[in-house]
């Protein structure tokens, strides 16, 4: 090694800065793969963790986003092959082609998102909030709400069809507005 070129060296400080400023876009691009925020979680918890052991295989702090992304990659890929036991999932090759897409996009743009979606979804009442969750958790589905709520799963559908739209409108005002 050339004494110009110092090696990287990433103290714990540092790993943690990195950690929290790119959390939020690790996190976005975790449910981009994953469709369960519990187990998004647990991804991110597990590839921290990796993150942390490996941490002399990162050469510059420029490429942590990238670096972190493939360590997270392969742990949602494990937090996935959990829930096929559970439910069916996206076939592999569908999941490799939303891996790329979410890995090609810009940091900035994932954080935005993930921003947007956070103020948007807390604009919706508890029980709002909880019916746009409930397909993407493990704790409830909409057909255990229904039941706990005393109406049919299919107005519950309805109306989660009508959330889903007054969310996604929000999230893209949102970012329509922070981009100007």
């Amino acid at each position: 090694m050339d004494e110009q070129e110092a090696k990287f060296e990433l103290t714990e400080p540092a790993f943690l800065a990195l950690l929290v400023k790119y959390e939020p876009a690790l996190r976005a691009y975790g449910r981009s793969l994953v469709p369960d925020w519990d187990l998004v979680d647990e991804a991110l918890q597990e590839a921290s963790v990796t993150m942390w052991q490996k941490r002399d295989q990162l050469e510059s702090a420029d490429g942590f986003m990238p670096w972190a992304s493939v360590i997270l990659r392969f742990k949602c890929l494990r937090q996935l092959e959990k829930l096929r036991s559970r439910r069916p999932l996206l076939s592999d090759e569908m999941l490799e082609r939303l891996a790329e897409r979410g890995e090609s996009r810009p940091v900035e743009e994932l954080t935005a998102r993930g921003k947007a979606l956070h103020d948007c979804l807390n604009q919706f009442s508890v029980e709002h909030r909880e019916l746009l969750l409930a397909p993407h958790s493990s704790t409830y589905t909409v057909a255990k709400l229904a039941e706990r709520w005393k109406k049919s799963p299919n107005s519950l559908y309805k109306l989660l069809a009508r959330l889903r739209e007054q969310l996604t409108d929000c999230v893209h005002l949102r970012i329509a507005t922070e981009a100007k």
